[in-house]
């Protein structure tokens, strides 16, 4: 398991330096940041101070290399636009993402995975037929459009909720969270919502897939002629092996849901980090870009090993057949 883990932790490293080298070359592609952060009437020595001030005066290799130095001191380099560090900037917005996140896994694990169950369980009643309907639905719909119809419904037509922006934040080890007042779950419950209908559709999807496999398995008829009880095979027998591909797709998704928050935080306003990035990209502000686009392959990359270690726990033969691998 250490091994494993060091290892993991090794490929992280080589990448974040491949994917730095490709982003900020990337970035350095789109457009030059002095014609956004300089007045237009400005003259050639106000842009010659201004760009020697940002270090863009540099050859594009040379600013490359300055960025990984600074990076390996941990240094994201400083914001063309609040000069700020990156790093403070990204993470000054990351707690409000994270809450969006949260509640989106919330929905999806304590829903997905009870409707999953029951059409699993009953595949042919019309009950079951329904949840997988919602479920394609989930995925075959715009999350935007369906984001603009929660909006409609709820906050213009019936005025239940709020239509946009976070709530009253409180202050709990240093960060501001909005999740543990009324007012604050009010304006979460659209967006968290929205973002996470396509995580729920696929839970139940895959929590139903599985049930209908794992039930139809020698093992479950064994258990059965013993004499245990529905209740017993379902949490200990059925619900253990269908957890594997859920936990697996869960963590996957956590990455995607932090890196592709951009529509949801765009149509509720919502002051995350994906708003952050549109604004950023508007304004060339390469190093908070850079910065995030790393900081979404650390997340990706811790993700995938919590999934791994997950995955051992629940079935320790993952953990047997890699360690003899």
């Amino acid at each position: 398991m250490t091994e494993g883990i060091i290892r993991r932790l090794m490929q992280c490293i080589g990448v974040l330096l491949l994917m730095s080298l490709l982003v900020f070359f990337g970035v350095y592609a789109i457009g030059d940041p002095m014609a956004v952060l300089i007045h237009p009437q400005a003259d050639q020595i106000q842009i010659a101070e201004a760009s020697k001030r940002l270090g863009l005066d540099r050859p594009v290799w040379e600013q490359y290399f300055v960025y990984l130095a600074n990076l390996f001191r941990g240094d994201f380099g400083t914001s063309f636009v609040y000069n700020e560090p990156s790093l403070k900037v990204i993470l000054q917005r990351l707690p409000a993402t994270f809450e969006l996140v949260l509640c989106s896994f919330v929905i999806a694990i304590f829903v997905g995975i009870p409707l999953g169950l029951f059409a699993g369980l009953r595949p042919q009643t019309a009950s079951s037929r329904l949840i997988m309907s919602g479920s394609i639905f989930g995925f075959s719909v715009p999350s935007f459009w369906i984001g603009l119809m929660l909006i409609m419904v709820f906050a213009v037509e019936m005025g239940w909720l709020p239509s946009g922006g976070r709530g009253p934040t409180s202050r709990y080890f240093g960060i501001d969270l909005s999740l543990f007042s009324l007012d604050g779950l009010k304006h979460l419950i659209l967006p968290a919502v929205n973002l996470g209908l396509v995580l729920l559709a696929t839970v139940i999807r895959l929590t139903q897939s599985g049930t209908r496999e794992v039930l139809t398995m020698d093992y479950i008829k064994f258990v059965r002629a013993k004499g245990l009880s529905n209740r017993r095979i379902l949490r200990v027998h059925v619900l253990r092996n269908v957890l594997i591909p859920v936990v697996t797709i869960l963590g996957l998704e956590f990455g995607n849901l932090i890196a592709f928050s951009v529509v949801t935080e765009s149509v509720f306003a919502w002051p995350g980090i994906g708003k952050m990035l549109i604004n950023s990209i508007n304004n060339l502000d390469r190093p908070v870009v850079v910065a995030y686009l790393l900081l979404v392959v650390v997340i990706f990359t811790v993700s995938n090993l919590v999934v791994d270690i997950l995955c051992s726990v629940l079935d320790p033969r993952i953990a047997i057949t890699k360690s003899k691998a």
